[in-house]
């Protein structure tokens, strides 16, 4: 079957960590027999934070339309559109009339069977508008849940996409329960995957925390800085490391300065990915106590490499881990409290073991991308009526 992807999120020169769980998803389509093509909709314009600087636009102005990436084709078709803000439920109008044009002529050269899109806003939405008559698949990792359906218009976007779908995939239980709520009628969970990693690690020289996800509030790495105050005097030499960038680095480091945790609070900065897995996995525990968290792929990536991970107790990515074995622990969001106490206890050796261990065991049965790859296919056939 050949099937086109269309995805806002997607590696590019700009950002080649963006999007990275899409391209893995069609890498593992591919090697379980898919002929995957893609077009990812690059806005070329800077964000608000970098709006002035120079060297962001020269990044996403220097994005090829063409690449070959890891043996995929990948188009990258330029839209414009208004701020991001309330205007994002009517990106899929801006980019519907240059994908018209684009799915014209790739359809001449690859006759797609399927489509599959990346959100509902605004990559199905921009395929609907654009008249393209193939089946669609949606994926929905959460962003139209928590954060489009809030906006103008936005509820009324993502209906009309889920009920325009063939099948709709949810990479959770919980998302997939919204999904439903949100006019979707068929629908499919698929867990997207990891890389599996020897169990022999070397442990870093002082215990160490490590969180890998963008610094923005709803990650709460500030909840993981006021737990290390908790612990204090129990584990003095505790470190925390915060893998990726964001608008809260500035708070983050002022926050760290207030608890007297400067010296063992390290910042990374936004890494390559292979890099970021490597010192994401060179720490003691994984501990992301983020909201609205619909999935959370940087859980199963330091699970792989039999690192017990924290995530909050009701988000649908973090119930759903946990409820497939011992590896995933929950506690209360915005209780740092709560989660000292969880960190002291997988702090302690033996059974911080084994509660690794349980989450290497738990990725290796449920969450590689082997297994991904599979369900994805599968789900293709499935809307194709095969």
């Amino acid at each position: 079957m050949r099937v086109l992807v269309v995805a806002e999120f997607y590696p590019r020169v700009a950002d080649p960590v963006l999007g990275i769980w899409a391209h893995r998803q069609a890498l593992a389509a591919r090697d379980h027999g898919a002929d995957v093509r893609v077009v990812v909709l690059h806005r070329p314009i800077a964000p608000a934070a970098r709006f002035r600087d120079r060297e962001a636009w020269r990044e996403l102005l220097a994005q090829p339309r063409h690449v070959q990436l890891d043996g995929l084709d990948v188009r990258y078709l330029r839209f414009v559109s208004p701020p991001r803000g309330r205007s994002y439920a009517s990106w899929g109008a801006f980019a519907a009339p240059g994908l018209a044009v684009e799915l014209r002529r790739i359809r001449r050269e690859f006759p797609y069977d399927l489509i599959h899109a990346h959100y509902a806003v605004p990559a199905a939405d921009a395929v609907l508008r654009a008249r393209d008559r193939a089946p669609l698949v949606i994926s929905e990792h959460g962003g139209d849940v928590f954060h489009t359906a809030r906006l103008p218009a936005g509820r009324e976007r993502i209906r009309h996409a889920f009920s325009a779908a063939r099948l709709v995939l949810a990479n959770s239980l919980g998302i997939e329960a919204a999904c439903r709520d949100l006019g979707a009628e068929r629908t499919r969970v698929i867990h997207l995957g990891t890389d599996l990693t020897p169990m022999e690690r070397r442990p870093p020289a002082h215990p160490t925390l490590v969180t890998v996800g963008q610094l923005v509030a709803r990650k709460r790495q500030a909840d993981v800085m006021r737990a290390m105050w908790v612990l204090r005097d129990r584990h003095p030499h505790l470190r925390y490391r915060l893998i990726g960038d964001g608008p809260e680095r500035d708070s983050l480091a002022a926050l760290a300065r207030q608890l007297g945790l400067a010296e063992r609070v390290e910042f990374t900065g936004a890494l390559p990915h292979e890099e970021a897995l490597k010192r994401g996995r060179d720490a003691s525990v994984f501990v992301m106590p983020s909201t609205d968290e619909a999935f959370g792929v940087a859980y199963v990536e330091a699970m792989a490499a039999g690192l017990p991970a924290v995530g909050s107790r009701g988000e649908p990515g973090p119930e759903d881990i946990a409820s497939l074995g011992h590896g995933m622990r929950l506690v209360p969001p915005g209780d740092p409290e709560a989660l000292a106490t969880e960190i002291d206890h997988l702090l302690d050796g033996d059974w911080g073991a084994r509660i690794g261990s349980a989450a290497q065991a738990m990725v290796v049965e449920h969450f590689t991308w082997d297994a991904c790859g599979v369900a994805t296919v599968a789900a293709y056939e499935e809307a194709l009526g095969r």
